[in-house]
């Protein structure tokens, strides 16, 4: 699920490269898989009055309350822009802030999905490991994965920078600007690139605040 989300959350931002009908039923379809994600985390969901909440916690639960209100506001808009598959709902009035809330949310909501996939990296990784037969840990292996890494956040930033994705997410520009004459695939290389760059800082914050949550359990412990 979490896949398919990626690849869809990928077609979404490349709204340029698609026709607004295909875009919808993409949407339509990440609508779908988002509340099918929210059903089977249920538990999750219950348990959030529970136990204790340590950095890496506090960091976990807001992000995912980004990334569903975000994704709310998302479908909202898009559902009141909608000309093929929510027309039937004959919405009028409110377009201009229907047009700013999806274009704030689809770029926010970018950048939060990408670092919640980076907080389940590790997971993601194991279960890569162990599906390839990977037992036994190569130091070689696990360096030549983290210079990878650095890369793509490196040509991540670059194409954060290239697109101009701030001006988005801070509403200086109210028009999304793209270049035409990019290759359709370049476009989603540095889009991708840009996904690893928040999931190579999700990953990395969430495993320095799980370090310092155990140096101060030992610290504590040691003390008494």
């Amino acid at each position: 699920m979490d896949l398919l989300m990626t690849v869809l959350l990928l077609l979404l931002m490349a709204f340029m490269l698609t026709e607004q009908e295909i875009h919808e039923w993409l949407g339509a379809g990440s609508l779908v898989l988002f509340i099918a994600h929210h059903v089977l985390n249920r538990k999750w969901l219950g348990n959030l009055g529970n136990g204790t909440y340590t950095p890496f916690r506090i960091f976990q639960t807001i992000l995912t309350a980004l990334v569903f209100l975000s994704m709310l506001g998302s479908m909202v808009s898009g559902i009141m822009m909608s000309r093929y598959v929510f027309a039937f709902l004959s919405i009028r009035g409110g377009m201009a802030f229907a047009r700013m809330l999806h274009m704030l949310c689809a770029y926010w909501g970018f950048i939060f999905l990408s670092a919640h996939l980076g907080l389940h990296w590790g997971m993601m990784m194991g279960l890569l490991r162990k599906a390839a037969g990977l037992k036994v840990a190569n130091p070689t292996r696990t360096v030549i994965l983290r210079v990878l890494a650095c890369g793509i956040a490196v040509y991540g930033g670059c194409a954060f920078w290239k697109h101009h994705i701030a001006d988005y997410l801070f509403l200086r520009s109210m028009f999304v600007f793209f270049d035409y004459e990019q290759p359709p695939m370049q476009f989603l290389t540095e889009y991708l690139a840009m996904m690893g760059l928040w999931m190579f800082f999700a990953y990395y914050t969430g495993k320095l605040l799980q370090k310092r949550t155990i140096s101060a359990k030992r610290k504590k412990e040691g003390s008494q």
